[in-house]
């Protein structure tokens, strides 16, 4: 048995994603667990379905078992994203290798980018150039440039740029982080770029699908048919979820928040709190964005800490290592994985969100603040949804078998922290 490990967000999943799932087994993975981020994605967006959903249609489409990044991690810079997912599937005691897409396609060169990307970040220098205005991409390229010349520096910058590189680059950092006994393995991303607005053959990326659902445009084929079909019904049902659903509450919250409230916010430093609040006063989210918006501080980031503030995460959540291991979907192979995990696990893992929040002060903590999203990532949807879902929703396609795996039990109904 080879346990493999995917991290994604399958925003929606599309063809790209499985080619990604497909070459993965190729190199011989038997079970793939992957771990997803829920309700809410890095580049500070809500996802266009619902965690659970997307959880079911990836294990109809090759994946064994997906865990869910906590909503702490998934809505973090990639530095913080990168661990999350890493120590998770490093928790499970059982993933001998992770596949990741890259655009330079060679683990190799990801190596040495992450390994001068990683003396870059111990350096005073950084600290410095972050201090004077510069974005923490261009102080890391400004840094390789001038440590290692022109010709080489340039290309780990390159490396370093792209967007999918990016994030391979924090895998093997947190990888090394934690000492993961790990085996990276990379796929190159061949056909259509990372935010590409362009279709080659039966393959697009998640950005153009996502603006074709938002434009209400025809995207058949693009995706398996679950997405397809899941995306119909929930624009038939008025559950297609949509971030300016959120305008009035996240300008409430912005109108009601402290400057030192907003400082303990993850990504809010160098003095940005008083830039956010001196725009909260504006009559729309775009405006405000838009307002905030320079240089220095991207528009991912910012989204991120909107939403932050929204669902009340602070920079202190970040410092707990995610406390438990969440299973959203899991099928048979996927419970071959969860029983080798009974064996070496490192952190308790299972269904109920209520149980696991019963585990540890931490534990309570990561569940509250992701029922708390799930609430409000309710109220997105143009039909507002149900609340406490997150406490109450049971699998509904490939359930897991309690009698088989210790502690995954499924939660009731009515279940309650």
């Amino acid at each position: 048995m080879k346990i493999t490990g995917i991290i994604s967000e399958y925003n929606p999943l599309h063809n790209g994603h499985l080619y990604h799932i497909e070459k993965t087994r190729e190199n011989n993975a038997t079970h793939i667990v992957a771990a997803m981020s829920g309700n809410y994605v890095q580049r500070g967006e809500i996802a266009v379905m619902d965690k659970f959903e997307r959880a079911q249609i990836a294990v109809k489409n090759g994946i064994d078992l997906v865990i869910e990044i906590p909503v702490v991690y998934s809505l973090a810079s990639a530095e913080f994203y990168a661990r999350g997912a890493i120590y998770l599937l490093d928790a499970l005691g059982c993933v001998e290798e992770l596949s990741f897409g890259s655009e330079v396609g060679s683990v190799a060169e990801i190596e040495q980018a992450a390994e001068i990307a990683w003396e870059c970040q111990q350096s005073p220098e950084l600290e410095e150039l972050l201090r004077n205005g510069m974005s923490y991409p261009n102080a890391i390229s400004s840094m390789i440039i001038s440590q290692h010349g022109r010709k080489k520096g340039n290309r780990i910058a390159d490396i370093l740029a792209s967007p999918n590189n990016i994030l391979a680059v924090e895998y093997l950092k947190a990888i090394k982080y934690f000492g993961a006994d790990i085996k990276p393995f990379t796929i190159h991303r061949k056909s259509v770029a990372h935010d590409s607005m362009k279709v080659l053959s039966n393959t697009a990326s998640a950005a153009y699908i996502r603006k074709c659902m938002e434009e209400k445009t025809d995207f058949f084929g693009l995706v398996p048919d679950e997405v397809y079909n899941a995306y119909k019904n929930a624009l038939d049902s008025g559950k297609k979820s949509d971030m300016r659903n959120l305008e009035r509450i996240l300008i409430y919250k912005l109108r009601t928040i402290s400057a030192e409230e907003l400082k303990e916010v993850p990504d809010v430093g160098q003095g940005l709190e008083n830039r956010i609040l001196e725009c909260a006063p504006m009559e729309s989210i775009e405006q405000i964005l838009q307002g905030i918006k320079t240089k220095r501080y991207t528009m991912a980031r910012i989204k991120r800490i909107l939403l932050n503030m929204l669902i009340g995460v602070k920079k202190s959540d970040l410092e707990i290592l995610p406390p438990y291991i969440r299973v959203l979907a899991v099928n048979e192979r996927g419970r071959d994985i969860l029983s080798a995990a009974k064996e070496n696990s490192k952190i308790p893992f299972g269904s109920s969100l209520a149980r696991l929040a019963a585990e540890s002060d931490e534990a309570k903590r990561f569940a509250e603040i992701e029922a708390a999203a799930s609430d409000i990532y309710a109220l997105s949807k143009e039909k507002i949804g149900k609340g406490r879902l997150d406490y109450k929703t049971k699998f509904s396609v490939e359930q897991m078998k309690d009698e088989e795996i210790k502690n995954t039990k499924e939660v009731k109904e009515n279940d309650e922290v």
